[in-house]
């Protein structure tokens, strides 16, 4: 599907520099861009690329000014944040290759269940007991959505995401493959031969909306209650959310993070990779963990920005571990020191 320039231009809001009939059909970034591209430019850092590229058309910021002649091939579109206006034109082009509608076969869908309008289900997927699917919704193929489960209006879950019973997925929510919600939370205790007895996890997950989740990442269903995803939460892939934890909204962890369970996650916090948190603590709001933290105890204050294997103040964190890289020095200078003490 071609746009032209001028097209792109209304959409964004923009002004059109070069011919408003250039057209593209494909995005490319700017140091390998060809004909019938558009790309674009909001890290000066990248601006001499701008210079040689071969895109057709280029998204810039409205106070850009060439310091250069720019390829006569080349049209540029300046808009108020040439950034947001791509991330906005990438998803009018997600939503049309995704606009798909109607049901595919083979798929079983429960006679009791309720699927709203201009929905789409794919091939081999199964829609439990009293399910309600809203406007909109598209589930791709091999999916699983439990009895007496939610779909909020216009979300999206892609191929082999499973669904378990009970859970409630709000408005406008995306659903990576391979993510697993509502399986059970690891809930057992030792009797007095020392085996394990399963506790029955009886709860369920509940997704508010704009909520995203990546791909194989997996949402335990509370023991009792539920496990709670607020709204605006990001979630990368491979993350293990526990039974009963809950996290506040426009919070965003990154991949390979696990959070045990009862946790609650303050609003604004941003997690890295492969941290580690324990459970039955809080997190303030706004709190930043770098990436490989373990965060043992509850973080009280707000907007605080913490790091370590067992994470304290990153400013405490950065001056100890200079300490500790020069701890083969110190102990030199150290048994220098006490051989001249002894003798003295």
């Amino acid at each position: 599907m071609e746009f032209k320039a001028g097209q792109i231009a209304e959409i964004l809001n923009g002004e059109v520099i070069g011919d408003s009939e250039a057209l593209v059909n494909e995005f490319a970034k700017i140091e390998d861009a060809s004909k019938g591209t558009i790309t674009f430019l909001s890290n000066l850092k990248y601006q001499d690329f701008l210079y040689t590229t071969n895109a057709s058309i280029a998204l810039v910021n409205v106070d850009f000014i060439p310091s250069k002649e720019l390829p006569k091939s080349l049209t540029l579109i300046k808009v108020e944040n040439a950034y947001e206006s791509l991330a906005k034109l990438l998803s009018l082009y997600n939503e049309m290759q995704t606009s798909k509608i109607g049901i595919e076969e083979p798929v079983y869908i429960h006679s009791s269940a309720k699927i709203g309008k201009n929905v789409y289900v794919g091939a081999f997927s199964y829609i439990g007991k009293n399910v309600v699917i809203e406007d909109n919704v598209k589930i791709h193929p091999q999916s699983h959505i439990g009895d007496h489960s939610y779909i909020g209006e216009s979300s999206h879950l892609y191929s082999g995401v499973k669904i378990y019973s009970k859970t409630k997925i709000g408005n406008a929510c995306v659903i990576h493959s391979g993510a697993v919600i509502g399986s059970d939370g690891f809930g057992f205790a030792p009797n007095q031969e020392n085996d394990y007895n399963k506790i029955p996890q009886i709860g369920n997950v509940i997704i508010e909306d704009y909520v995203e989740i990546g791909a194989n990442t997996t949402i335990d269903r509370a023991t009792i209650g539920s496990t709670i995803i607020n709204r605006g939460v990001k979630l990368d892939n491979l993350i293990q959310i526990a039974h009963n934890v809950e996290i506040e909204k426009n919070t965003v962890i990154a991949a390979q993070t696990g959070v045990a369970g009862s946790t609650k996650i303050g609003k604004n916090v941003m997690i890295g990779g492969q941290v580690g948190i324990a459970g039955h603590i809080k997190i303030a709001d706004g709190t930043k963990i770098a990436g490989d933290s373990g965060i043992p105890s509850s973080i009280t204050e707000k907007n605080t920005t913490v790091q370590g294997p067992l994470a304290f103040s990153i400013g405490d964190f950065r001056r100890s571990y200079i300490l500790f890289k020069n701890l083969p020095k110190l102990k030199l200078r150290i048994e220098e020191l006490t051989k001249k003490i002894n003798q003295l």
